[in-house]
C-alpha cells in the first residue's frame, strides 16, 4: 500500500486510516459529519495526494486530447480547466477527468482518479500516433484540496496570487508558503468553493505546505478532511463518482453529462451518444430522497409500485445538510420525472423514495 507525503500528518492528528486505491488514505478525524459541516460552513483541507496526473506537451498535444475526451478542450485558454471524460469503444466511459491548458496548443495536464490511473494512461497512450510528449507525474505530485466558503480568505496571506477572486475552474501558478511553482486551482468536488493545489514534493514542500495552511488556518477553524465527508460533499451536489454512478458501462447521456460532450469532433463512440442525444436513452440517472425511514446503498435495486425492478443505486448516504437520507440512482427513463415515486430495496422490505432535483443543495 502506498503512502501520500501526508501520511504521517493523519496518523498523528488521529485519523482513522483505511486502503483506498492502493494508498493508505485517511478516513476521517473528528467525525464525517463534523468534517462535513466544517466544510459547508467555514474551511477544510483533503489529501487527495493519490489522483493521477498526466502532463501532454508538443503540437500535436491538444489535437491528442480531441480524440480521447468528450468536452471541446479547444476552447480552452492557458489558465483554465474543464471538466471532460475519456468514452470507450463500447458506449461507456473510461473515466472522468479534469483538462487543464497550462500553455495553448502546447503544454496540458490531465488530473485523473486514483483508481484509473494506469488504465488512463494505457488508453490515452494507444492514440498517440503523433508522438506527443507524455509524462506521468502522479507518484510525484501532491494534491492538496482546501474547501469551504472562508478557504481562500484564510489562505490569501499565504501567496500573492489573488485567490480570493480566481474565477471557477481556472487556475495560476505561483509561490505558495514559500514554495515556487505551486498549481493553485479554483475547483473542487464539495460545491462549496475553495481551491486545489498541485505542487512537487522537493526540499520538504509537503511539510512546509501542511504546516503553514495549518499555522494560518488553525486558529480559524480549519479543519483535516477525510475522505467520507469527501463523499457526502460530493453526493449533496450530485457530483458523479467513478466507479459508483458511471463506469465502463454508463454513457454520459444516461449519467446527465451531455454538457461535457460536445459533437464538433472525433471520438471513440460519438455515433453512439449522438443517437442517444436524437433519439433519447432507456435509462437515466436521477437523485431521489427516501421517504421512509432507510439509507439506499450502493447497487440496491430500485423496484416501481408493482415490485418490478427499475434500476439500481449507485450512491447514497444520510445528508448531514439536509438531515434526510438521499442518493444517486439509474432508474428506467419512465421513471426519471421529478416526483416520481420509486422504492428502494432494502433487505426484505420496499421503502418508498422519490425523485429530486439535482443538486440536493440548491
Amino acid at each position: 500500500m502506498k503512502n501520500t507525503p501526508f501520511t504521517e500528518k493523519h496518523i498523528a492528528l488521529g485519523a482513522k486510516m483505511a486502503p483506498f486505491a492502493g494508498y493508505n488514505m485517511p478516513i476521517s478525524y473528528s467525525g464525517i459529519n463534523d468534517e462535513h459541516q466544517a466544510v459547508r460552513t467555514n474551511a477544510g483541507v483533503f489529501d487527495v495526494s493519490h489522483m493521477g496526473e498526466f502532463i501532454l506537451k508538443g503540437e500535436h498535444a491538444l489535437d491528442l486530447i480531441q480524440r480521447v475526451t468528450t468536452n471541446d478542450a479547444s476552447k480552452l485558454t492557458a489558465g483554465k480547466a474543464q471538466y471532460s471524460a475519456l468514452p470507450n469503444n463500447e458506449g461507456g466511459l473510461v473515466d472522468d477527468l479534469l483538462v487543464y491548458c497550462i500553455e495553448e496548443n502546447n503544454v496540458y495536464m490531465l488530473v485523473v482518479n486514483a483508481s484509473n490511473i494506469e488504465k488512463d494512461w494505457n488508453w490515452i497512450s494507444q492514440f498517440n500516433t503523433k508522438g506527443v510528449e507524455m509524462h506521468n507525474i502522479s507518484d510525484k505530485t501532491c494534491l492538496l484540496a482546501i474547501q469551504g466558503p472562508n478557504a481562500t480568505s484564510i489562505l490569501q496571506p499565504l501567496t500573492e496570487v489573488d485567490i480570493v477572486n480566481l474565477k471557477y475552474y481556472t487556475f495560476a501558478k505561483g509561490v505558495f508558503a514559500g514554495v515556487p511553482n505551486v498549481v493553485i486551482s479554483a475547483t473542487g468536488y464539495t460545491g462549496s468553493g475553495g481551491i486545489e493545489i498541485y505542487f512537487e514534493d522537493t526540499d520538504g514542500a509537503a511539510e512546509k505546505i501542511w504546516d503553514a495552511i495549518f499555522a494560518a488556518g488553525g486558529p480559524k477553524g480549519l479543519k483535516p478532511i477525510g475522505l467520507g465527508a469527501r463523499d457526502t460533499l460530493r453526493l449533496e451536489m450530485g457530483f458523479c463518482l467513478y466507479g459508483n454512478d458511471i463506469d465502463d458501462r454508463t454513457s454520459p447521456m444516461e449519467a446527465g453529462l451531455g454538457w461535457i460532450t460536445k459533437f464538433t469532433k472525433d471520438f471513440p463512440s460519438r455515433p453512439v451518444f449522438e443517437k442517444q442525444k436524437a433519439e433519447g436513452v432507456s435509462q437515466k440517472l436521477v437523485g431521489f430522497e427516501m421517504i421512509d425511514k432507510g439509507i439506499a446503498r450502493h447497487d440496491y435495486e430500485i423496484k416501481d409500485a408493482d415490485g418490478n425492478v427499475i434500476g439500481r443505486v449507485t450512491s447514497g448516504t444520510q445528508s448531514p445538510s439536509l438531515q434526510k437520507a438521499i442518493g444517486l440512482g439509474y432508474v428506467k427513463t419512465s421513471h426519471a420525472a421529478l416526483d416520481s415515486e420509486i422504492f428502494i430495496a432494502v433487505r426484505d422490505k420496499a421503502l418508498k423514495a422519490k425523485v429530486v432535483k439535482v443538486p440536493f443543495l440548491s
